[in-house]
């Protein structure tokens, strides 16, 4: 299969530019004060890296990104043309799309938590996300490489690969989750937002994370709760008024500090 302007291109190109056209909406939205999980103020005293320093980690992340998939693509190219034919029907995309959401979800909790329980991996990798204790969209993908690659690459490569989606579907699936995880670290509760009516790991979910008090909980990304349920991660939280302006989501109150 020669790599040219095809689905294989598009898999690997539309993810970055709906991350960043995405992105860009949300930081337009930022100036709302009243959507704001954190005041402006919170974001530029707390955070305790540079937004040019963000986007040139995230721009490093995604060229790994764009270079893996363009092997994956190469890789499985064969097997993906011969069975497009299969793969149209609605049931089957639906099914493959289900399949991929779980072992992402699957592959980044563990990992995620993992990464929080190991002081050595937390300490020189994983505490490069955290040095934004105030989430915004841009910073989503803002990780330390080698958590890029572990986590979202990795990911992303074991869903593609076990969903058995083809290069065409990876388009719509690979940007709807980027899409997903920009949402939900945009630090904004936007009023009739569609994620928070049809999923319960949403923008204020993942702040509650972002926040010192929640380091240990809530670790599911980038679509359901399941796991942290399961294995007793899960803070369930509440939207409060700020004096100032806007909402904050705090734990509920069997998880507040005494």
């Amino acid at each position: 299969m020669e790599f040219s302007l095809s689905d294989e291109l598009l898999g690997t190109v539309m993810p970055i530019v709906v991350y960043w056209v995405y992105s860009g909406l949300y930081m337009m939205f930022g100036s709302y004060d009243n959507y704001r999980l954190h005041s402006r103020q919170d974001e530029h005293e707390k955070n305790l890296v540079t937004k040019p320093t963000v986007v040139k980690g995230v721009l490093l992340q995604q060229a790994v990104q764009a270079v893996v998939a363009i092997i994956l693509f190469k890789v499985t190219g064969d097997d993906t043309d011969a069975t497009i034919g299969k793969q149209s029907s609605f049931i089957v995309l639906a099914r493959q799309f289900l399949i991929a959401m779980a072992v992402l979800d699957t592959w980044q909790y563990m990992m995620h938590r993992y990464m929080h329980q190991n002081k050595f991996l937390y300490r020189h990798i994983h505490s490069q996300h955290h040095r934004l204790i105030v989430p915004y969209a841009f910073g989503a993908l803002y990780n330390h490489p080698a958590e890029g690659l572990l986590l979202d690459t990795v990911g992303g490569a074991l869903s593609f690969l076990l969903s058995g989606m083809s290069p065409r579907a990876s388009i719509f699936f690979f940007s709807f989750a980027t899409i997903k995880t920009v949402d939900d670290h945009c630090g904004l509760w936007l009023p009739g937002n569609p994620f928070h009516f049809f999923f319960s790991n949403n923008s204020a979910y993942h702040d509650i994370h972002h926040q010192r008090f929640g380091t240990k909980y809530n670790f599911s990304q980038p679509f359901f709760v399941v796991w942290d349920r399961v294995l007793g991660t899960h803070m369930p939280y509440s939207l409060e008024k700020r004096a100032e302006g806007g909402l904050e989501a705090r734990p509920a109150k069997e998880y507040k500090e005494s």
